[in-house]
């Protein structure tokens, strides 16, 4: 382990540490490589004990924050956070279409990346731990980072203290299937409110999705713009904060040119931080494989979508879809055409993969828990989460209508509060 001298940041100290760990954790001799993490806490206070955040994603690289505000501001009364760029993400060793080649051919990446989901991210979690001289420690789940939670609690629960999970209690069984076909249902009620509160955005949406099939438009990274991708908008519809923010995007979608109506260069760039993937490119890789345990995955949300035409592309008033990866963004994204071959061998791929959980432990877990589900959420569905809270021992549920999947974007100080007195009562 090493670490850099701290700083203070606007009321924020911050120190950055570097770990070594293997690639295969049932091979600790093997290749390694690099875990980043970073240390955020209240220079006023010290000796606190740790709060491991687990990011959402999977792929995303830990939060960035400038200053003690939302969830950290309420957690950094009472924690140091350990702010983990989970393998593969962030200043940890990179996983993306530069670096991948280096494994080998496709077969040696897919096998190189299938040490890359929760189990082997909550063994990172408890080398880091023990690193640190840690005892057991909290831990703090945003989406996909609660299903590394339900991991850590199935394979490390001695390393827990307590766990707080926002948005993320998955599925403990399979297929992946159910998740997409409980989206594709929440997303349609999603699509319903929102063009309910803004009628007029309906007409704007069909006439985009009919103009980039008929005129070329690029986006600023040069690839045409595709319907599909104009349906990827519908991310915004995952959150109370970014519901509204939808409309100002689609505002200003079209403007008068000498060659007639085209897309607006603020349209395009804004479409384009929405469905490029170059700084997560295993969003898209992995998405899937979070839910696989026995069986492929082989483009659940695809095949889902067939039995769905409303969110068809070529449907009368199509509809905008959620964060559900499909194998055309292998086609149409840059940064990840060169990953198509391996993005289709992950898909059919049944064998190599770590377990995910273990659901007799879970069932007797001692560990306090407590969970916030959105009754509404898109991305991680209420119904499947309450059965997952079912069959966790000791685990406690906050079931709120008043957020959405980013629910700590939102009042992260309000909810992270209320989770850490539901574990300590």
């Amino acid at each position: 382990m090493t670490a850099a001298e701290a700083q203070v940041v606007r009321g924020l100290r911050v120190q950055d540490h570097w770990f070594s760990a293997p690639l295969n954790h049932a091979h600790p001799d093997g290749p390694a490589i690099t875990l980043f993490a970073r240390e955020l806490s209240d220079p006023a206070l010290s000796g606190l004990p740790w709060l491991l955040f687990l990011q959402g994603g999977p792929g995303g690289k830990g939060n960035r924050p400038t200053g003690l505000n939302g969830w950290l501001k309420e957690a950094a009364k009472h924690f140091r956070v350990l702010m983990l760029d989970q393998r593969g993400t962030g200043l940890s060793t990179p996983a993306n279409r530069q670096t991948l080649p280096l494994a080998g051919d496709t077969p040696a990446q897919a096998d190189y990346l299938s040490h890359f989901r929760a189990d082997d991210i909550v063994a990172d979690a408890e080398l880091i731990r023990n690193a640190l001289g840690s005892e057991p420690w909290s831990i703090f789940g945003q989406s996909y980072g609660g299903f590394c939670a339900l991991t850590y609690l199935s394979f490390a629960p001695e390393g827990v203290k307590e766990a707080l999970i926002t948005g993320g209690l998955g599925p403990l069984t399979g297929p992946a299937d159910q998740v997409y076909e409980a989206s594709f249902k929440r997303l349609r009620s999603r699509n319903a409110e929102y063009f309910a509160k803004y009628p007029a955005d309906r007409s704007v949406l069909t006439r985009l999705m009919r103009h980039v099939a008929d005129v070329p438009e690029h986006l600023p990274t040069g690839e045409r713009l595709t319907a599909e991708r104009l349906q990827m908008l519908g991310n915004f519809l995952g959150g109370n904060t970014r519901f509204d923010a939808l409309h100002f995007v689609l505002e200003d979608a079209f403007i008068d040119t000498p060659d007639g109506a085209r897309l607006s260069d603020s349209f395009l760039a804004n479409v384009s931080a929405q469905v490029g993937r170059a700084a997560n490119p295993l969003y898209a890789l992995m998405h899937e494989s979070i839910y696989v345990q026995g069986a492929a995955s082989d483009w659940a949300a695809e095949r889902v979508l067939a039995a769905n035409p409303d969110f068809r592309p070529d449907a009368p008033e199509p509809l905008l879809t959620g964060e559900a990866i499909y194998p055309w963004y292998f086609e149409q994204d840059p940064a990840l055409v060169p990953l198509r071959e391996l993005a289709h061998v992950l898909a059919a791929r049944t064998e190599g993969w770590g377990d995910l959980y273990d659901p007799e432990q879970l069932a007797r877990n001692a560990v306090p828990v407590a969970a916030a589900v959105y009754s509404q959420d898109i991305y991680v569905d209420r119904d499947l989460s309450l059965a997952t809270a079912a069959a966790v021992g000791g685990l406690q549920v906050w079931e709120t209508a008043s957020f959405h999947h980013d629910g700590i974007a939102d009042d992260g100080e309000g909810i992270f509060a209320r989770l850490l007195r539901m574990v300590r009562a």
